[in-house]
């Protein structure tokens, strides 16, 4: 019990039913937007002649990042003229056949055939030319070799598939590529992040696609929002991956740095809450408060922790509405306790 002066000391406060959105608070890892990223792998075979970014550049969709002597080039260009001689010859010999099918010069299964190896032909002129265009070669030099004229001796050249910046380079001047296979760069759209959250099964129910984040780094907020939550339960953590979407328009979260994130529920929610100043915990770390009784005197009520709300956390057992716990003074009233 305490005496009127001692009670001056501390404040009461009522427990009500409260509705509220539950918060949870998790540690994230940041991780590039993978739908905003990509690794650029090398399209021709040969040694890396020269490199022209560094990470932390940031290029337009089309830059040239590295240049490759590659033979693959030459090869392509030869394969392409060729195809367009064999199919100009196919056709003349289709177009032949067909003028002298009309003066019954030629049998139709032989022009037929004509036609046919005509066709074909074709399709060979064309896949030539789409390899060509795998290559990054520059849509000049295409033309050019469309045209029939002579070309200089070409240089491989590997180009941005996308705007962003150059996050990472995996190859060095004389390395040897191989086409379709060497990773040389990866470049992101830093402008949007993502923050990965390992969420235990118990919390899970409370967190669903569309909840709001807050992610704190350095003092900083940072306005986010779950864009997924993954459909299965890690065996060996018994946790589930949450994916927050963050806007990062200034480039402070950086891939593989941690962060505090409080994720929200927009579900609005039902129940007791106590303030956190009045939960202390007693010398088994069990959560108490401390209740006014009806003869006056304060009793201790332990009581079980749900959900950090703000500055209350949600009371599932303990409480109930009506009764009369301790905020301000709590801390008071244990030391008058323990005299």
């Amino acid at each position: 019990t305490l005496s009127t002066a001692q009670l001056e000391h501390i404040h009461i406060y009522t427990v009500a039913q409260t509705a509220f959105h539950r918060t949870l608070d998790v540690d994230g890892v940041v991780d590039f937007d993978n739908d905003q990223a990509t690794s650029v792998l090398a399209p021709m075979s040969g040694p890396v002649s020269r490199l022209l970014v560094q990470p932390g550049d940031r290029v337009k969709k089309g830059q040239l990042l590295a240049t490759v002597d590659s033979p693959d080039y030459a090869a392509a260009v030869a394969a392409y003229r060729k195809a367009v001689a064999a199919a100009q010859a196919a056709r003349r010999l289709a177009d032949m056949d067909k003028d002298l099918l009309a003066h019954k010069g030629v049998a139709q299964k032989e022009a037929d055939q004509a036609e046919s190896d005509a066709v074909s032909a074709e399709s060979d002129r064309y896949t030539a030319l789409q390899t060509l265009y795998s290559l990054n070669i520059d849509p000049h030099t295409i033309a050019d070799i469309k045209k029939g004229r002579a070309i200089s001796r070409l240089t491989g050249e590997i180009r941005a598939p996308m705007a962003g910046t150059v996050v990472e380079r995996q190859i060095t001047p004389g390395q040897l590529l191989q086409a379709g296979t060497t990773p040389c760069f990866t470049i992101a759209d830093l402008s949007r992040v993502w923050v990965m959250a390992q969420v235990f099964d118990a919390d899970i129910g409370n967190v669903h696609v569309g909840d709001t984040a807050e992610i704190v780094t350095d003092g900083k907020s940072i306005p986010g929002r779950v864009d997924n939550v993954a459909a299965e339960v890690d065996p060996a953590t018994r946790s589930v991956m949450v994916r927050v979407a963050v806007a990062n328009p200034g480039g402070a979260l950086k891939k593989q740095m941690y962060v505090r994130l409080r994720l929200t529920s927009h579900t609005a929610s039902t129940g007791i809450l106590a303030p956190v100043s009045s939960i202390l915990r007693d010398d088994e770390n069990l959560p108490f408060v401390y209740a006014l009784q009806k003869d006056g005197s304060f009793a201790r009520r332990h009581v079980t922790l749900g959900g950090r709300v703000a500055d209350s956390y949600d009371i599932p057992d303990g409480l109930k509405v009506g009764d009369r716990i301790v905020v301000d003074g709590a801390i008071f009233v244990q030391f008058m306790q323990d005299q």
